[in-house]
């Protein structure tokens, strides 16, 4: 006879297996998504601040802008996705732990980057901050990927009502990161502004991914 409270606890338990994970890579994902706006600063113009200067102080700041945006917006979507790849996971093991963490790593290093890019985006060093933004990705996207493989490669830690299309689909698109990226980071060395629409287009690119989820 099937065991409904057997079937309930085991059902549990792993939840409770993957759940310390997901808390833990949750948190990691809100503290970089919240440094971010660390980077949008007040403008500073003295005590005879005017609404024109104002206006005109803020917009100068539009290289921040545009980089918290991106990153904004990169950061929650690589959330999404990880959320995504964790509902198909039941199990962990120290290795699928380790690239989680090397991935949560690169996360934190957005802010950085991100920051680079703000600072450096109208100077001559604009080519390094941002091939240095697009390498945090490839670094980042390596991880997914790294992760993926791991998951798929062991079936044991996939839940059983995962298809095997819903697998081919996702890898499939996930695999155009790394070297998307790679792309983005040696087209700085052309135009630092081509770098940042490319990194904007792929993170609408990878909002479509988290459909297959």
């Amino acid at each position: 006879m099937f065991d409904i409270t057997k079937e309930s606890a085991l059902i549990r338990a792993e939840e409770k297996e993957t759940g310390r994970v997901e808390a833990f890579s949750d948190g990691v994902f809100a503290v970089a998504i919240t440094l971010l706006a660390l980077d949008l600063q007040i403008p500073k113009i003295g005590a005879e601040a005017t609404a024109g200067k104002l206006a005109a102080a803020l917009a100068r700041q539009w290289p921040a802008y545009l980089s918290f945006v991106t990153s904004f917006f990169t950061v929650l979507i690589m959330w999404v996705n990880h959320h995504g790849l964790f509902k198909m996971i039941q199990k962990t093991t120290s290795r699928l732990l380790f690239i989680n963490g090397f991935l949560l790593m690169m996360t934190t290093a957005v802010p950085f980057s991100t920051a680079l890019v703000t600072q450096y985006l109208r100077t001559p060093a604009a080519k390094v901050a941002c091939a240095t933004y697009a390498a945090t990705f490839v670094l980042i996207s390596i991880s997914f990927n790294a992760l993926w493989r791991l998951v798929t490669g062991d079936r044991a830690l996939m839940r059983a009502s995962v298809s095997e299309l819903t697998i081919e689909r996702v890898g499939r698109k996930w695999r155009v990161g790394p070297l998307a990226y790679v792309i983005a980071m040696l087209l700085a060395f052309v135009s630092p502004y081509i770098t940042i629409l490319f990194c904007t287009g792929l993170w609408i690119y990878w909002s479509l991914v988290t459909k297959e989820f």
